[in-house]
């Protein structure tokens, strides 16, 4: 029964969030656990993790820019990674089978090799799920990893397309017709209003998405990715996105879930997918190396791969795939399994710790920097500011143009989001590229002439963490932070924020104050 996995995936999740671990940890266990005591999972369970992915991916695509595929530091972060891991991996397995490693003693060159292509890819799932949850998507190290993962999607469409037995039809060039549609889809939103008719065409643009692709050959998560993409620049890609957030994460526990029931492991299997997880810190340092010697920052290479540092659902793909050719025994679907489980795991405990772990050695891991920096990853001055505004979302942007307007002092905004940054230029505001969270912004940037800094960033813990990076340089000024509730504002003021701002007692005292120029007025 359905009721029996939502019983048990809220019981481990719930635990392991006591102890500061990301809930999906325990989601994980709970469907190992489940397979263990026999329990069989109902067709459904597959059918919402399916529909999560598909949700995901095409809230994925509302959030991304296409145009940054074109950057070399993505296509060629991508596809120089998974040349290098895949030679490595193969190298390594055909060692531990000159070993006589138990699982690895049957591997050759072939198989060896199709087990480095399962390994190259990271799980788009997982990234997103520890981006989003730092609001991080937009942030520049957030784009790039999205932007791999988006390469690592088409190269897995091509695999599948070339393992399997159906092949795209012709008529699968018709979909580069694709966005003569955006005019109608943007109008189908804009008539949607903002309620639950909106929410549906978002299921009803993600679903047929996918089914479309599905008809002509293709792989239907891409179908929805691409769709995403399409609209990504509509007025109401951010509501459609926002709405959907609850349905998608309740869905993808299924996803979670559903791995733990693809087999019973052995001891000997437990072996082979604990050597594979060891590889993890390897896969993420290769590509920290690389992304820093195609000239991103130290913390952008840093934190994107951390969030890339996990292996994907889709090896699993590609494990059924070599079995399918007689290249690897079904064991290996289990080892896989395992090792993406693991990958999971670790994933989300190291990345609880990124920015900490950066501001702590951020030093050391500065000398791999490249002497040359990309443009996007250079720090413009505040010149002539006297007051900061970090996060420029409604919040940020109504008090900057309240500043702006009264104060005689200059006013300049800074948000991670390179899009809205775009859009607050062509609008007449001063906003710079950078993250609040970023120990060497502050570092870089000149705060003598700062009085003010305005902390309007959309997570509570980025505006803690800027309030701590501001206490390390030393900051003289005055700062004011906002919060949501009674508990984030006592937060806010034990780590030194000099004024705190209930979001939601704000606005109703705002409504009220400017209502009562009504009564006034007569």
């Amino acid at each position: 029964m359905d009721y029996i996995w939502i019983a048990v995936a809220f019981v481990f999740g719930f635990f392991v969030r006591q102890i500061n671990l990301p809930p999906l940890v325990g989601y994980l266990a709970a469907g190992f656990g489940l397979h263990a005591l026999g329990v069989q999972p109902q067709a459904s369970l597959n059918t919402l993790g399916d529909l999560g992915i598909t949700l995901l991916l095409f809230t994925i695509g509302l959030k991304f820019n296409l145009k940054s595929l074109l950057k070399v530091e993505i296509w060629g972060g991508a596809t120089g990674h998974m040349g290098a891991v895949i030679l490595l991996t193969s190298s390594s397995c055909l060692l531990l089978a000159f070993l006589g490693f138990n699982y690895f003693d049957e591997l050759d060159w072939s198989s060896a090799a199709m087990i480095g292509f399962a390994v190259s890819f990271s799980s788009t799932v997982c990234a997103v799920k520890v981006l989003e949850e730092r609001g991080e998507l937009r942030a520049r190290h957030g784009q790039v990893a999205i932007g791999i993962l988006v390469i690592q999607d088409i190269a897995a469409v091509i695999f599948v397309s070339l393992a399997s037995d159906k092949s795209p039809s012709l008529w699968a060039f018709g979909l580069l017709a694709l966005p003569l549609i955006r005019p109608l889809l943007s109008k189908v939103l804009e008539r949607s209003g903002h309620g639950e008719v909106l929410l549906l065409a978002g299921f009803f643009l993600a679903v047929s998405g996918g089914e479309l692709f599905e008809l002509v050959g293709l792989k239907a998560h891409l179908g929805a990715l691409v769709i995403g993409m399409l609209l990504s620049s509509d007025s109401k890609a951010v509501e459609l996105s926002k709405s959907l957030l609850g349905f998608k994460d309740v869905f993808l526990i299924a996803f979670f879930l559903s791995i733990g029931f693809t087999a019973l492991p052995t001891f000997d299997m437990w072996i082979a997918a604990l050597i594979m997880a060891v590889a993890l810190p390897f896969k993420t340092g290769l590509f920290f190396l690389w992304l820093t010697r195609l000239k991103l920052r130290s913390r952008s290479s840093f934190l994107a791969a951390l969030s890339l540092s996990n292996y994907s659902e889709f090896g699993l793909i590609v494990c059924a795939a070599g079995v399918a050719h007689g290249l690897l025994t079904e064991q290996w679907l289990v080892i896989m399994a395992l090792a993406v489980a693991l990958s999971f795991v670790f994933s989300s405990i190291i990345n609880m710790g990124a920015h900490s772990m950066y501001a702590r050695w951020g030093g050391k891991i500065k000398r791999f920097e490249h002497t040359n920096r990309l443009l996007e990853d250079q720090f413009p001055q505040p010149e002539g500011a006297t007051v900061l505004v970090i996060g420029m979302g409604r919040v940020g942007t109504a008090a900057y143009d309240t500043l702006r307007d009264e104060l005689q002092e200059k006013v300049v905004g800074v948000d991670v989001d390179t899009t809205r940054v775009a859009s607050h230029l062509s609008g007449g505001r001063e906003v710079i590229l950078a993250d609040g969270e970023d120990p060497d912004f502050w570092s870089h940037i000149k705060l003598d002439n700062i009085q003010l800094v305005l902390l309007a960033m959309p997570a509570h813990l980025d505006i803690l963490e800027a309030a701590k990076l501001l206490k390390q340089v030393n900051f003289q000024g005055k700062t004011a932070g906002i919060a949501r509730h009674q508990d984030e504002m006592a937060e806010l003021l034990a780590a030194g924020i000099d004024e705190t701002f209930n979001y939601y007692t704000e606005v109703g005292v705002g409504f009220a104050e400017q209502s009562l120029q009504l009564i006034n007025a007569k």
